[in-house]
């Protein structure tokens, strides 16, 4: 590949660090309205994160088939349409605000979940297509989640900052609607670029290909992912990992808003922002850690270390008495067992990377079929729902059990569930 072409994708190369880091700002920014749902539309906290967990939910549903989408149509068709649907997604949620209505929120969220997923499944391959493969190609997917990292980092500080001074009682969707106007703008933009771009398609299905498709031929394999015992337990790690990642912090940012009267601790919402803010921004930390010593370190024993150390900073945030504060200068006040909340995020930041080749270790030619079925599994960013609703049963504080069961699973998973015991199966 020629420099000048290589120059001729540096405006889609653009593009996709912005779409990268829209996922997260989109996926972050919708478990960050919970409070905000919460007030404008009287609804309890598992409702409040129900908008959070649809987002997640939609990759059940898209995961597979945006696979399918990507090899047949391509990547300039799939991201196009992603785009598309991410604009439409946002603009419904916007609308829920003006519009009174809890049920119009919760579709905009479950569109723009598609979106999101349809993203995951184009930027990586996209942008190592881009860069020609090779180490290229894995740079410009490392700057991508550097950007990604960045998005899910300024989600919830940009809320937080955009209602300021308002008491959270009186927080509604329109506070929110100059960050929903700025992503709608983003979409639109890459949409147009993306458009007028010429991409290269490596990997699209050929024309013999889909002849073959279509008359139904090929061979079936015997085989597939869910015949190894330590993908079928790494893909539940996968699911419990996701739920935990985000209910972490979403939980927390409810926690934080609510009055103490409520069961929270009444922080105000730039400051309760700027905490969950540092979750992510610690997650993106933790990547560069995890990347610095990950040649030295296996990722058996890194994720055995970051599920410990992580049970231990759950049991802190459930244990520590809430008036116990530290002065952190200008922000005033924190709950120490906060502290612990935003420390989770250097240990989540890895998590997803090592049980991914931990259990993709010995499949071989059965990887690809595996990471479409990890994109699946995503849909465990749900059971933020489920934790919402164990903190209207048994508090906010108590609902982190669910976390602590997730970690404690991984842990597990670590420890004895990543072993491969299936390497009597053919796998070239």
């Amino acid at each position: 590949m020629s420099d000048n072409k290589k120059n001729n994708y540096t405006l889609p190369i653009i593009v996709m660090f912005l779409l990268y880091f829209m996922i997260a700002f989109v996926t972050n920014f919708a478990g960050s309205m919970g409070s905000i749902v919460k007030n404008q539309f009287g609804v309890s906290n598992a409702l409040a994160l129900l908008g959070l967990a649809v987002n997640f939910i939609a990759y059940a549903f898209m995961g597979i088939p945006a696979g399918m989408i990507l090899k047949r149509k391509g990547y300039k068709f799939t991201s196009l349409c992603a785009v598309l649907v991410g604009l439409v997604g946002v603009a419904i949620q916007w609308i829920s605000g003006p519009a009174e209505s809890f049920a119009v929120y919760i579709v905009g969220a479950f569109v723009a979940g598609f979106s999101m997923c349809m993203l995951n499944v184009v930027v990586n391959p996209m942008l190592n297509t881009l860069g020609g493969g090779g180490n290229r190609g894995n740079q410009l997917n490392l700057f991508g989640g550097a950007f990604n990292s960045i998005g899910g980092t300024i989600a919830p500080v940009l809320l937080g900052y955009l209602l300021g001074g308002i008491a959270i009682e009186d927080a509604k969707v329109p506070n929110a609607a100059p960050a929903m106007i700025a992503a709608m703008a983003i979409f639109a933009l890459a949409f147009l670029v993306i458009a007028f771009t010429k991409i290269p398609e490596p990997h699209m299905e050929t024309p013999e290909e889909k002849a073959a498709r279509l008359a139904g031929k090929g061979q079936k394999d015997a085989h597939g992912p869910f015949s190894f015992r330590h993908f079928m337990l790494g893909a539940l790690a996968i699911f419990f990992y996701v739920g935990a990642e985000v209910g972490i912090p979403f939980v927390g940012d409810l926690y934080m808003k609510a009055s103490v009267e409520d069961g929270g601790v009444g922080l105000a919402p730039a400051l309760a922002g700027t905490l969950v803010g540092c979750y992510w921004f610690l997650m993106m930390c933790g990547r560069f850690i995890g990347g610095a010593i990950g040649g030295k370190v296996s990722s058996k024993v890194m994720l055995s270390a970051v599920s410990s150390v992580a049970i231990c900073l759950i049991l802190g945030v459930m244990l520590i008495p809430s008036d116990i504060k530290i002065n952190i200068g200008d922000m005033g006040e924190i709950p120490l067992n906060m502290i612990c909340m935003v420390l989770c995020g250097l240990c989540t930041s890895v998590m997803w990377g090592c049980i991914f080749n931990l259990s993709t270790e010995g499949l071989g030619k059965y990887v690809p079929m595996a990471s479409g079925i990890y994109m699946v599994m995503v849909c465990g960013g749900a059971l933020s729902f489920v934790q919402g609703a164990l903190a209207d049963a048994i508090g906010y504080l108590g609902s982190y059990m669910l976390v602590l069961i997730s970690f404690a699973y991984i842990l597990f998973y670590a420890l004895v569930g990543s072993k491969n015991v299936n390497k009597d199966i053919p796998t070239d």
